[in-house]
């Protein structure tokens, strides 16, 4: 083999090969020796054999992958890219030989084989669409469909869409595109930040691609070919951010048992065979549990099962797009690659499938691209608003997908999961904050550099503070007022001096506010005060869905998230607002004085195996509406799960000059010298060098 590995001074690999296909092998191999372990977390997590290794913590998760038939759909992708695609699947199955070429060998690098007694196993051509399935299956955010119910059910139908919001489920991101008449050297910029729940290792690779066929470098995701998402190739360089689409459906299914033990689903046409089977899910701490898997013709069942030897059922089946058509888009991963134009870019990814996403991309002569890629059903508007039942012929999908929008780049262009481009696609999207502050700071330039750009990664003005400021203003305005209990309505001397300090902040959450901290200790006050009154008791009990689907269903959450909504409307009188708000500000008066905001809002990554550390992880600075977003659950924890998970700068004039940063760093293996060197800069905003230059790299040797 010609495969070459070269480093940065970040570790990062950059990877020389004579063809893709070598190429190719040679990324699955370089990623299996330094993220081992993550790999075959994200295997196991894809065929839902987690609780074997990790306990019985996991079965809830395991169950749903089965259930879901994730791993059966990826098989049925594969096949019918075989089909279609050779020599896509050819590419798929070469990196899949790289990848369990390298893995006894990185498996003996991560203590975390050792510490949970997992061998290394083996992957299978289908594996890498297993892997990216799973990753994505929650992207969309279905289990909201579950909350709207339960909201409709209980609070009533007027309330349906009250909490709509970017929830806690739901993946995000910034982005945007400036044209090279905005720009210092006259060519455009691409960047932005993936918005993720953070993972250690990251969930994102740097990682460059080299053959005679192209030369790109981007970013990738552990367990899958090419680059998806983030990429340049020196003469084009693309970016994504999650569109908020709706393209998955919940169908209410009425199921029933026959005395031969096979199972009928309540269709449109009446009862239909439904597929059924059992599997059996290996627990290391706990006894073996049984799973029944059913398909009927919507969909797998993945909630719900016979109760008390019961013969009738009801059950929710899942549908969405790559189990009805066997198609992921991963023909697209390479025709990226190649690509040289934002025409090539633009073309490829017609053939996307999951997730939808919005898509921007620049190149050197000039072309912008500003649209939406991805498989979105044409269905009842109801579909992408509660659980539909599975008899009415009213809820079924139409022969061909939605047509994407697209928009002509004046300028600059912005993405950032707001409703705009992709509104004819969904329900819900995030507040117009993130995306009007990056458009507001990119206005007040046109000299653009990647230096300047990446500043306004770092912005930490919280525009979405500015209802609740409105209120705390209102609290303090007439000492003479009197509350609907008769009582005065006035705050204490200690809540009013929380509210001059409130009303003279910035409204910036940097790590090292105390302001900030006050903030935040009064919003989650607040937050806890709205969810405990009584127009929400119907929806205090917990919603009958397995735990899996608990962060969708928790009122705590939900009223936090969509906190400026119900500051101003809702099922809540504005009096009692009001008077939740004076309550708040006198209980942070009283308390002991909040810390700074980085004191408690520290870092809270997930980790396979549970961090006997917990407590090192830095403070941060930032907010969930925030260009520097960092999410945490008001009133519940400051703790950050959700962040960006990458940062980039993609420079069209000069490729050396771009940047870029992951939380973490380039290797997953405890010890390396590049297992976190890149925190310290991520925690600031600030971004590494993208080094292309063969000569500035060090050559690995085998």
């Amino acid at each position: 083999m010609s495969i070459e590995v070269y480093r940065d001074a970040w570790g990062v690999p950059h990877l020389r090969a004579a063809d893709p296909e070598e190429l190719a092998f040679a990324q699955g191999r370089v990623t299996a020796r330094d993220r081992a372990w993550q790999l075959e977390v994200e295997r196991h997590r894809a065929q839902g054999t987690t609780a074997a290794f990790l306990g019985t913590a996991e079965l809830g998760w395991d169950a749903f992958v089965r259930r879901a038939r994730l791993a059966d759909t990826a098989r049925r992708c594969f096949e019918r890219l075989a089909a279609t695609d050779p020599a896509t699947a050819a590419w798929v199955r070469a990196y899949v030989a790289g990848v369990n070429d390298g893995l006894a060998e990185g498996a003996g690098r991560a203590p975390e084989f050792a510490a949970t007694g997992l061998a290394a196993g083996r992957w299978e051509p289908w594996t890498p669409l297993a892997v990216w399935l799973s990753t994505h299956i929650l992207f969309a955010g279905f289990p909201t469909k579950l909350w709207r119910d339960e909201v409709a059910r209980r609070l009533g139908e007027e309330w349906t869409e009250l909490f709509a919001t970017d929830g806690p489920g739901t993946a995000g991101s910034n982005g945007w595109v400036v044209a090279g008449g905005r720009t210092a050297s006259g060519a455009a910029l691409v960047a932005g930040d993936p918005h993720r729940f953070i993972e250690a290792p990251g969930v994102y690779q740097q990682i460059r691609l080299a053959c005679p066929a192209y030369d790109v470098v981007g970013l990738a995701v552990p367990g899958v070919p090419g680059l998806a998402h983030f990429g340049h190739a020196g003469p084009v360089a693309w970016a994504i951010t999650n569109a908020m689409a709706d393209y998955q459906d919940l169908y209410r299914e009425r199921l029933r048992r026959l005395p031969d033990g096979t199972v009928e689903a309540l269709g449109p046409d009446g009862w239909a065979p439904a597929a059924a089977h059992t599997e059996t899910i290996e627990v290391t701490d706990a006894e073996p549990v049984r799973v029944e898997v059913i398909e009927t013709d919507r969909g797998p069942v993945i909630i719900g099962g016979p109760r008390d030897g019961s013969a009738e059922w009801e059950g929710i089946a899942l549908r969405h797009p790559p189990r009805v058509t066997g198609e992921l888009g991963f023909g697209v991963l390479p025709a990226l690659l190649r690509a040289r134009t934002v025409a090539d870019v633009d073309a490829a990814l017609d053939g996307w499938v999951e997730p939808v996403n919005v898509v921007q991309a620049a190149d050197t002569r000039g072309g912008l691209l500003h649209r939406v890629a991805g498989h979105v059903p044409v269905r009842d508007r109801v579909n992408s608003l509660r659980v539909v039942p599975a008899r009415d012929p009213a809820h079924a999908w139409g022969d061909a997908p939605a047509p994407l929008p697209r928009a002509e780049v004046h300028g600059h262009a912005v993405m950032a999961n707001a409703r705009g481009l992709a509104a004819p696609l969904g329900v819900e999207f995030a507040p117009p904050h993130r995306a009007a502050r990056i458009d507001e700071l990119l206005r007040a330039s046109t000299a653009w550099t990647p230096e300047t750009t990446a500043s306004i990664h770092r912005d930490t003005d919280n525009p979405s503070a500015a209802r609740l400021l409105e209120a705390v203003r209102r609290a303090g305005e007439d000492p003479g007022a009197v509350g609907g209990d008769g009582r005065p309505a006035r705050l204490s001397p200690a809540g009013s001096e929380v509210r001059r300090r409130l009303l003279g902040w910035d409204r910036r959450m940097d790590a090292e506010s105390v302001d900030a901290g006050f903030y935040a200790a009064v919003r989650g006050a607040v937050a806890r005060r709205l969810a405990g009154h009584e127009a929400f008791a119907a929806l205090r009990e917990p919603a009958p869905y397995p735990e899996l689907f608990r962060p969708w269903l928790a009122l705590g959450p939900r009223v936090a998230f969509a906190l400026e909504t119900l500051l101003v409307a809702g099922p809540v009188p504005a009096g009692d607002v009001d008077r939740i708000v004076r309550e708040a500000l006198d209980e942070v008066g009283a308390g002991e004085p909040p810390a700074a905001w980085g004191v408690t809002h520290r870092l809270a990554p997930w980790q396979a195996l549970p961090d006997p550390e917990d407590d090192r992880w830095p403070g941060l600075g930032g907010d969930h509406d925030c260009v520097f977003s960092t999410s945490s659950v008001p009133g519940w924890t400051d703790r950050c799960a959700r962040a960006s998970a990458a940062r980039y700068v993609w420079d069209l004039a000069d490729r050396e000059r771009s940047r870029w940063i992951v939380p973490f760093g380039a290797s997953g293996v405890p010890g390396d010298p590049h297992h976190r060197d890149q925190l310290p800069l991520w925690l600031r905003g600030e971004l590494a060098p993208v080094t292309t230059d063969w000569q500035k790299l060090t050559k690995e040797q085998e």
